[in-house]
């Protein structure tokens, strides 16, 4: 795998980020349906990707500020194990437009890389079972995909079972 994509004038802070630590990652576009609510499912239908490897880009809300959590869009965010593993007492999910004034996306195409403040971020260990993982380039209708190894060393990530099925 290196730098390419299926398609040109790709560009986002996300793909921006990875081709400046020269790590290697794959885009992939997809059609993005306009009436789609669980984008990350969607992603996966398209690109015809197990629910397991394609990860979802949540932020909640704990005592020191915003985070994200990266977690498999086959599962959801077990907000008690994503507060433990920052620290803290509790976690809540965060206001849709206060998240996409920190973190400079929109909901549904939010990438935990090149948002406008590093927040602090925690990676489902799930991800570290995968030779590759892809999550949103920064838009929704494309996904990158890369080491897990990338996304938590350019994050600076932790990483913890924050992940619950169903």
């Amino acid at each position: 795998m290196s730098k390419k994509s299926k398609g040109g004038g790709q560009g986002t802070p996300a793909t921006v980020a990875l081709a400046k630590a020269e790590a290697d990652f794959t885009l992939h576009p997809y059609e993005h349906d306009a009436n789609a609510q669980a984008y990350g499912e969607e992603a996966a239908d398209a690109l015809g990707l197990p629910y397991e490897q394609i990860f979802k880009t949540l932020v909640a809300e704990v005592e020191s500020g915003l985070a994200v959590a990266v977690v498999p869009v086959a599962g959801k965010l077990d907000l008690k194990a994503f507060a433990a593993a920052l620290g803290s007492k509790r976690a809540a999910m965060a206001d849709a437009a206060k998240v996409e004034r920190v973190t400079g996306y929109v909901v549904g195409g939010i990438s935990p890389l090149g948002q406008r403040r590093q927040l602090p971020t925690v990676v489902d260990e799930s991800a570290l079972g995968f030779e590759t993982i892809y999550f949103s380039a920064g838009r929704r209708g494309l996904q990158i995909e890369t080491a897990p190894g990338n996304l938590v060393g350019l994050t600076r990530a932790t990483t913890a079972p924050i992940a619950k099925t169903g």
